[in-house]
């Protein structure tokens, strides 16, 4: 390890320690306990997740009050916009993916309150960049990247009408058919076009792979796989329902169906190598493969000339497919 590295860690653990003290000797005790619990669970130097109990700590500030739920998500996002260090920004990430999956609603609610005035980039790390040595410029793709994912995860969960990751959603996904069969079509486009957005930003991947050999990143990519799986599985019911429909649907519809599934194969190189053939779900890919020729045949059938170019592209891309 370098000298400026081995350097950044002490001073980095010493500036810990610093913000510990200080934040104790707050005036200010309530916010102080808060703001030292996410400290701990975000520490500078190591290359590990935050242990268990540490998160555990994070999440049960949103079991008592508003207040402490507002002091823990504006604590948390402080320390992510105000460090410079890649290791640290993926450790907060970590941190509200948790929060994310296992946190309890007020603290859920209090995220999302966040991200509603932010805006659709709301953890503003699109242009973060750790310029300390080459592995850290790496690392710095992979914050990019794990943003983008847990920002898209909270775009998914207000489309769908609840957490992606709750309880709630892993008992009931790919089980609420007849709320599937019930829906419109343009709200289950739209769902697709949401969840599609997810699979591309997981198939979005910084292309150093081999970081994956330390244990944050390692985890940070085991927990998106288990996003992606619940993913898959409401692409899965909601295309299976549109095809099932596909004559009732209008030109535009069938237009808008066919680019979400084009998009979604698309990303399909970048998933497979991310999670070296685990969440294959091939049933899936090839339910997409025959609904893409059969809305092919469809528009083939029934376009005018305002589609031809798109259906002659498409037709090409299932016969290069196939």
């Amino acid at each position: 390890m370098g000298y400026r590295k081995n350097l950044r860690i002490v001073c980095g653990r010493l500036k810990d320690k610093g913000s510990l003290i200080k934040t104790v000797l707050s005036s200010k005790p309530h916010k102080s306990a808060v703001r030292c619990v996410i400290l701990r669970a975000t520490t500078h130097g190591s290359s590990s997740p935050p242990s268990n109990h540490r998160i555990a700590a994070v999440i049960s500030l949103g079991l008592e009050s508003k207040t402490e739920a507002c002091s823990c998500i504006q604590a948390l996002m402080d320390r992510l916009h105000s460090t410079s260090d890649a290791l640290v920004a993926l450790k907060c990430l970590y941190t509200i993916h948790n929060i994310i999956g296992k946190g309890f609603f007020i603290l859920k609610d209090q995220l999302s309150m966040y991200e509603y005035f932010g805006g659709r980039n709301f953890l503003k790390l699109l242009t973060f960049r750790d310029d300390l040595d080459p592995e850290t410029r790496e690392m710095s793709k992979w914050v990019r990247w794990y943003a983008a994912i847990l920002e898209q995860n909270l775009v998914v969960s207000k489309v769908l009408g609840c957490h992606l990751y709750s309880k709630r959603a892993k008992n009931v996904i790919g089980k609420e058919k007849d709320n599937i069969s019930s829906s419109l079509n343009p709200d289950l486009l739209n769902d697709i076009d949401a969840l599609v957005e997810f699979a591309c930003q997981v198939g979005d991947l910084p292309d150093s792979l081999h970081l994956q050999r330390k244990s944050l990143v390692y985890e940070i990519v085991r927990s998106v796989g288990e996003d992606y799986r619940l993913v898959q599985r409401e692409i899965g019911t909601r295309v299976a329902e549109l095809e099932a429909r596909m004559m009732s649907l209008s030109s535009s519809e069938w237009t808008q169906f066919l680019n979400s599934l084009t998009k979604f194969e698309d990303c399909k190189e970048g998933i497979s190598l991310l999670f070296r053939n685990r969440n294959r779900n091939d049933e899936l890919w090839d339910l997409v493969k025959e609904t893409m020729a059969k809305l092919v045949a469809v528009m083939k059938d029934r376009g005018n000339d305002g589609k031809r170019k798109l259906v002659v592209r498409l037709l090409q891309r299932t016969s290069r497919a196939s």
